[in-house]
């Protein structure tokens, strides 16, 4: 055996050079080495030494920028080299072993082809990452010397018949092709970058991105071998474990792939299908989608069909591994043996070493597909979002207020049709290519197993409807789900707001009742929900069963012998393979139907009606000129209809020319014969002739409805112009524009709408709304609208978020705020449309005084105030009096008492009364302070709560993990199993129980199966080897033994399937079930104190989202969790039983697995946190948008807000890219080890044949089993991911379990209560001290007074007093702690809650009504005859007002009784006391929000229809209770006077006397 390299055979001269030195053929192999070693011996130094000296000249901070020309090209090709190299290598050792001697020369070059081709690639990197061009020069060198000799090899090859039937020739020939297209691609860079040969070097600068140290999002930019595997992704995911991800780590993203380039794509693709032949004909979205995004689509489905077609690999490896397994015509020339092509694929190492490539090859393939996809699904969303977008800022506002256009569809088209259309693009690639894949399929297992194939594969496609059934019942079964949650969370929101109200009158029962009913239709829906989702899983996995078992079963009675091992388990693979296309098809075709349903509403709606572009316009285009330079680029849209697009300018000058003469100076704005409508050809504004002069004041007044407003909506170009023309006159600098420039001729107008419109920003981002911050004038105008105290209450000041998301602000601060915004624009004009409306008088006059005539007069701008506050006309320079739409009067006020004389008397009895109301106004405490003590409440306690909340997370995280320095790391990449153990048992232990049990069961009955397979195909081989003639007799008794077994297994395993998938579904929905009850219970139970400090969003989350996570998707999760953790222990398990050989390669594979899924757990988390965090502003600055509409357009800032959008898609996309390229850095590396799993199984397989241990179906099997973890591993970890992050929402909803309760019971029964208690209405007060909560401070101090039965009783002090508490106290729902109230003799404490409360009476100071019926509101017990309630009714005065309504006592209240005005809803407030009989009344501030008129009607109510009973009222206003038998004065929780109200009155320094005093 000695190694020489030439070999040593008996009688070869193997050294001989008689016939020429090439015709030696192991010369020719000793020349081939010459190349690879001289690369070695020169790059190996230029490698070592490094690069510090000459680093790159281009200083970039990624190594990642690709310099060089043909890159892709030179990495594809030198792996294919590689490729090659291997085959060769595997060729010369199984060539070598049919020699006598060893031939060294046989496989020696090979071997160092692949050495020199693997440092010519890193050689390559590296010079490419350090820009030093001239170095290529030696690999140029290598591949022409490489090219050379392998040619040279060829030739002699030919030279002696040696043809392509022979392997090593064709070898050969691929490496001379593969040298020849790698010296291409050398001299191509030359030739680009001329860097020998040529006198001037090309420069060449990194792109954009890579100078932008923003950009970190690196997969366009780095190498083939890196995008492939993800590499550059490491240090992200890896550094995630130490600290959390945040939107500075994920950077900007590259400009290819940000929002605007996308939208400008599309746009282009969208616009140039306008012809000019058929201007009306809509463009297609599909063929804009397809110009713009369809070229990465194309590769993204070639990526596909390539991994699908290498999928085949798979089966027919494993059967030519087990079918070679025992097996063991030669030509030879030059001395050595060749072998054919096909005795290579007999050898089995070959096969599994192929089976590892291909796997590994399909899986990066399969990747690249989905990223490709992925990266255009995300372009193709930001493209659509920009055009939705730009359409909003375009839409005319009549859609908008007609309802055409709600802002529900415009949320819908954000947040869910431009996802549908993603998610197409995301799965399209799987339309074309799934069909092809099955068809392959199909045509393999012919092959493999003949007709009976046909009959299996028939079981599969005939279930591919019934599939589709289920995933379409699926959708529908979720619409309706989400109605009833949408109607429980109404209902759940009526309850969380009226809660104080609900237990004082302890009706919390019915309310919860009732959200439990919807609950339940819920739930019914789930059920549905639930049955086809179970359904569905089991026929993903019970088909493949029915189709094998159909199979063979058919395969037995066609053929007499059953199949060979390596036939059935090349089968078995298959069946695994077909079944995913199938079971995604479905799935497929519904998003296919649903992105058709998606781009029909998107194409709508980009179609609907713009501003300028109006439909109705007749041949008048003046007015469309002046309606058009409303809007800065509006040519495009106006003349969309008429696609003559000079048409403007030739109507231009006349229009401008004619008002010329005319106009004077002092004119800002003008409108001449206007009529405008809101959409239909009525107009809403007739005959318009007004001027608003230039730097005065002018008002707008008139009656409601007469069509102010809609007037200053008419001069900014909101309305559709029916006749007339509006006119803006230009800055006086501005004389010399063209006529091009005519837009600017509407400049920016500081506009505040009488509905306040807020941002999702901080207090100051609203006031300054992107003009620059300047303090002076900040200043000025927050004490214009005296925000300042407001401001003060606020947790950071004006850096508090407010809007939607922020801090819930009270109607007259948001008001104040949108005027706030007005004065500080820089603008020449000023439109305030009713900003006195939401205000108290102080306010009112303060503004008008200082922000009107000081602040807006003093800097000479133009003012357009609408009003109803006519006591301030006195101050305007010019009036416009507005009647039904038309304009009765215009002037100064003098030309109108001149001219008008009725209309100035009308206005004057007017303005009596309103001074009236003033005086009156001044003595209550106004409602603004009201607002602030809401706000400060909200606050204190809110903040308190939050203390609490960290000293308690503080505590646990002390609990788990003492050693604090590895608390963070632990924590983040910990599995919550406490909150999964919480879980099930709130599931049912029985239930739990059945679902583990029957999924074990269910596993051991599949692998049973495959294992029976094994064995019966295995015994068919011994037998018919051994027996030979006797074998028909034999297999029949054999058949008849193992069909049946078979066929019963099957069954068993199907029912289980069954079993399984519905366990875990419902198991599901009664952990659902179980959750939601338990917390409505406990919320609803909770302390009034829980409220106040828990913010509502919160506890509405709780019952939105988190509860939608456990009813839908915590069960699939879970569900698929099991399944795949199963399928991949089953599959170790049977492959280390085959082969225990394995089991020692399977611990550092075991290693490798814990840590990638601990790395990626983490960084997973924390991207989905990301994406979560960036998708809400997004949705927000949407339906925000769509709702200020009017303000963004009057003021200009199209552009600012355009940009803003375009930076939060950006910043969304960028997480989206992330989270899903940390998938695919994921499923690259578990595809790679399952790759390995299965290379180390077919391994150990062979070699432990050599040694005879088993018979060829266990190792068949031992490879089917390796084959399905590599598709199985990565789900186990993403969901294990998913449920980590599901959990949480259990974990929430658990921490609202733990609330206490109210003790409702009491120490007394509610039977030993006397029906008729409280009788009298006598109070005693003992020594009272109350508290909120056993951590604060008491409210009320030993208080203590008698109240005799019948007495008026008045409380009164300041703000904060503990007036309040006192009136709570009352009803037991604040904390007693010391001293008792003794009612009719029984002291409440003792009472059962229910009973104490439903015997009282209260009316609050803030009314609340429940969406229902007015009959519902009084009286929701039904326990009420119809009379007492008109009875309750006409004593609170709205008898006649209920009377006049569609159903009288059932006619509908809306939600929160917005249908009636504030005064109504506290009116039947009232009304609801009253239908309680009761003995004892207590009012909390009731008049607060009443006008004087009814509460003089209250006041009389009480004293007469209350005469017997007794009433404790707590006053704002003192002089309610001047009239009362006793009034008490409080102070800071103690009682500070007590007295009869005359009494008190004649102490001159007396607390009640100077209140008296400050309210006259």
């Amino acid at each position: 055996m000695a190694l020489s390299f030439c070999g040593s055979d008996n009688g070869s001269n193997s050294y001989s050079v008689n016939e020429g030195v090439l015709n030696n053929g192991c010369f020719v192999d000793a020349l081939n080495l010459v190349p690879h070693v001289f690369l070695l011996f020169i790059t190996f130094p230029i490698l070592f030494i490094g690069w510090g000296s000459q680093s790159s000249k281009v200083q970039i901070h990624h190594n990642t920028w690709l310099h060089f020309p043909g890159h892709n090209m030179r990495w594809i090709l030198t792996f294919s080299l590689l490729f090659v190299h291997v085959c060769e290598f595997a060729e010369g050792i199984v060539s070598n072993k049919g020699m006598q001697t060893n031939h060294l020369h046989l496989f020696i070059p090979a071997f160092m082809g692949f050495i020199a081709a693997t440092t010519s690639v890193v050689y390559y990197h590296n010079i490419e990452t350090s820009n030093f061009p001239k170095l290529l020069l030696v690999l140029f060198i290598y591949w022409v010397l490489a090219f050379i000799t392998k040619s040279i090899k060829l030739w002699k090859f030919a030279e002696y018949s040696v043809g392509p039937q022979h392997l090593r020739f064709c070898i050969t020939a691929l490496l001379v092709l593969l040298y020849g297209l790698l010296m291409a691609v050398e001299i191509n860079v030359i030739r680009v970058r001329k860097y020998v040969f040529f006198a001037n070097p090309q420069k060449v600068k990194p792109p954009e991105d890579l100078q932008d140290l923003g950009v970190r999002f690196l997969q366009p930019f780095v190498n083939l071998l890196s995008k492939a595997t993800y590499w550059w992704m490491n240090p992200l995911i890896i550094g995630a474990h130490k600290r959390p991800i945040e939107l500075k780590k994920i950077g900007k993203l590259p400009i290819a792939m940000r929002a605007l380039t996308n939208y400008l794509r599309l746009k282009d693709a969208y616009e140039d299908q306008r012809t000019a032949e058929d201007p009306n004909r809509p463009p297609s979205i599909w063929r804009s989608m397809y110009r713009a995004f369809g070229r990465p689509i194309l590769l993204s489905s070639t990526l596909r069909y390539l991994a699908d077609l290498l999928s085949f690999a798979g089966p027919l490896c494993i059967s030519g591994i087990v079918k070679y397994l025992n097996k063991t015509g030669s030509d030879t020339y030059l001395g050595v043996y060749f072998m054919s092509t096909t005795e290579l694929l007999q050898n089995t190492s070959v096969l599994a070493v192929l089976l590892f490539l291909a796997l590994v090859l399909q899986r990066t393939f399969l990747q690249a597909s989905y990223y490709v996809t992925i990266e255009t699904g995300i372009n193709l969303r930001g493209a659509l979002l920009a055009m939705i977008y730009n359409k909003i800022l375009r839409l005319s506002t009549s859609n908008m207020s007609m309802g055409e256009m709600t802002l529900g569809q415009i949320n819908n088209l954000v947040a869910i049709e431009t996802n549908q259309l993603m998610w197409f693009l995301f799965l399209c690639p799987n339309l074309w290519s799934m069909p092809v894949q099955i068809v392959m399929g199909v045509i393999m297992l012919y092959y493999f197993m003949g007709c009976s194939a046909l009959v299996g594969a028939s079981v599969i496609v005939l279930l591919a409807p019934v599939q589709y059934r289920i995933a379409t019942k699926l959708a529908d079964t979720q619409k309706s789900t989400l109605e009833h949650s949408t109607d429980r969370l109404k209902k759940t929101t009526e309850i969380l707001k009226g809660i104080k109200l609900l237990k004082l009158y302890a009706w919390e029962n019915i309310f919860c009742d009732s959200v439990e009913d919807t609950r339940g239709k819920e739930l019914t829906s789930l059920k549905t929900f639930a049955f086809y989702t179970s359904m569905s899983i089991f026929m993903n996995a019970a088909i493949p069963i029915a189709a094998v078992l159909a199979t063979f079963v058919v395969y037995h009675f066609i053929n007499e012998t059953g199949p060979t091992p390596s036939e059935a388990f090349a089968a078995l693979a298959l069946f695994h393979i077909l079944v995913t296309p199938l079971f995604l098809l479905s799935t497929v075709v519904r998003f296919a139907v649903k992105a058709m349903v998606s781009v029909q509403k998107l194409s709508e709606f980009l179609q609907s009606d713009e501003i300028g572009d109006d439909s109705w316009r007749n041949g008048d285009t003046s007015v469309s000129m002046e309606a058009g330079k409303k809007h800065l680029g509006v040519t495009k849209a106006i003349n969309r209809k008429q696609p003559m697009r000079y048409q403007m300018d030739n109507y231009e000058q006349p229009t401008r020319r004619q008002m010329r003469p005319t106009e004077t100076e002092d004119v800002a704005v003008k409108v001449s014969n206007g009529f405008f409508t809101w959409g239909s050809n009525l107009s809403t504004l007739s005959d318009i002739n007004i001027c608003i002069p230039t730097g005065q004041l002018t008002m707008i007044v008139g009656q409601v409805g007469c069509g102010k407003s809609s007037l200053l909506l008419a001069m900014l170009g909101e309305m559709q112009t029916l006749g007339g023309s509006v006119y803006w006159s230009k800055l006086p600098d501005n004389e010399t524009v063209h006529e091009g420039n005519i837009s600017k001729n509407r400049y920016s107008v500081a506009y505040a709408t009488q509905k306040s419109w807020l941002l999702n920003a901080t207090v100051e981002e609203n006031i300054t709304f992107g003009s620059p911050f300047n303090k002076q004038r900040y200043k000025t105008v927050i004490d214009a609208c005296s925000l300042q105290p407001d401001i003060d209450l606020l947790p950071f000041g004006d850096q508090t978020e407010i809007g939607e998301r922020g801090i819930n602000l009270s109607g007259g601060q948001r008001q104040r705020i949108c005027v706030a915004r007005a004065l500080y624009q820089n603008t020449n004009i000023v439109f305030l449309d009713d900003p006195f409306s939401a205000l108290d008088i102080h306010l009112s006059d303060h503004l008008m005084q200082e922000g009107i005539l000081k602040f807006l007069q003093d800097d000479k701008r133009t003012v357009v105030l609408v009003t109803h506050k006519l006591q301030y006309l006195i101050h305007a320079d010019w009036i416009i009096a507005m009647k039904d739409g038309s304009v009765l009067r215009e002037g100064t006020l003098k030309d109108i008492q001149t001219h008008d004389i009725e209309l100035y008397d009308h206005w004057k009895t007017l303005m009596n009364r309103q001074d009236h109301g003033l005086e009156k106004d001044v003595q209550q405490d106004s409602q603004t302070t009201l607002e602030r003590k809401t706000l400060r409440r909200a606050f204190y306690s809110r903040e308190a709560k939050n203390q609490i909340d960290d000293e308690d997370e503080e505590e646990e995280e002390e609990e788990e993990d003492d050693d604090n320095m590895s608390t963070t790391t632990n924590r983040r990449s910990k599995i919550p199993w406490r909150v999964c153990w919480c879980y099930m048992s709130s599931g049912g232990f029985f239930m739990a129980f059945l679902m583990v049990s029957s999924k074990l069961l269910k596993h051991s009955v599949i692998v049973a199966i495959d294992y029976w397979l094994a064995i019966w195909t295995s015994s068919k081989t011994s037998q018919s080897a051994g027996a030979g003639q006797d074998v028909s007799n034999g297999s029949s008794l054999d058949d008849s033994y193992y069909l049946p077994v078979f066929i019963t297994l099957c069954a068993a395993g199907i029912t289980l399937c069954l079993i399984t998938s519905l366990t875990v579904e419902f198991l599901g929905l009664s952990a659902a079930t179980n959750l939601h009850h338990n917390l409505l219970n406990k919320i609803i139970h909770a302390p009034i104190r829980f409220f106040d400090i828990t913010p509502l969003g919160q506890i509405l989350n709780r019952f939105s989202a988190d509860t939608n996570i456990i009813d839908q998707h915590i069960p699939p999760t879970l569900e698929s969790l099991t399944r795949s953790t199963l399928l991949c222990l089953s599959a170790i398990g049977v492959i280390s039983s085959i082969t225990p050989a394995f089991l020692i390669a399977l611990v550092p594979l075991a290693v490798a697995f814990y840590f990638i899924q601990k790395y990626f757990r983490v960084a997973s988390k924390d991207l989905q946190d990301l994406d979560d965090s960036t998708q809400l502003p997004l949705l927000c600055h949407f339906s925000e948008t769509a709702e200020g509409l009017t303000t963004i357009r009057a003021f200009r800032h199209e552009a600012r807000f355009k940009q803003r959008m375009l930076e939060l898609t950006d910043t969304n996309n960028t997480a989206y890219l992330f989270l899903s390229a940390a998938n695919r850095w994921l499923e690259v590396r578990t595809d790679y080890l399952g790759a390995v799993i299965v290379l180390t199984a077919a391994g150990a397989a062979i070699w432990s044949l050599r040694y005879g241990l088993h018979s060829g179906g266990l190792v068949g099997l031992g490879l089917t089993y390796a084959l399905t973890v590599t598709n199985y591993l990565n789900w186990v970890v993403r969901n294990l991911a998913d449920l980590e992050v599901q959990m949480a929402a259990v974990k929430k909803v658990n921490s609202f379990l733990g609330t206490e309760s109210e003790n409702y019971e009491g120490s007394m029964d509610a039977s030993q209560v006397p029906e008729n208690w409280p009788q009298n209405g006598e109070i005693k007060i003992q020594e009272l001290c109350v508290r909120y909560d056993p951590m604060l401070k008491p409210v009320l101090k030993h208080v203590n007074m008698f109240i005799e039965p019948g007495q008026k009783v008045g409380i009164c002090g300041r703000t904060g007093s503990g007036k309040s508490s006192l009136s709570l106290a009352f009803f037991n729902m604040v904390d007693i702690f010391e001293g008792k109230i003794v009612i009719d003799g029984i002291d409440i404490c003792k009472l059962p809650l229910q009973t104490l409360r439903s015997r009282l009476s209260i009316i609050l100071q803030d009314p609340v009504l429940f969406s229902g019926s007015i009959r519902f509101n009084l009286d929701p017990e039904r326990t009420c005859t119809d009379d007492r309630l008109w009875e309750a009714l006409e004593i609170a005065q709205l008898k006649n007002m209920v009377k006049a309504l569609p159903g009288g006592l059932d006619a509908v209240v809306t939600e929160g009784g917005e249908n009636f005005s504030v005064g109504q809803r506290q009116l039947f407030c009232l009304a609801r006391a009253f239908v309680r009989k009761s003995s004892i009344l207590i009012m909390d501030e009731a008049t607060a929000s009443i006008d004087m008129a009814t509460e003089n009607i209250l006041q009389k109510v009480v004293m007469t229809a209350f005469a017997d009973r007794t009433v404790v009222t707590i006053a704002h206003r003192v002089h309610t209770i001047l009239t009362a038998d006793l009034v008490i004065v409080m102070k800071r929780g103690n009682i500070l006077e007590y007295d009869k109200p005359e009494t008190l009155l004649e102490q001159e320094d007396g607390m009640f006397a100077s209140f008296v005093r400050a309210d006259m």
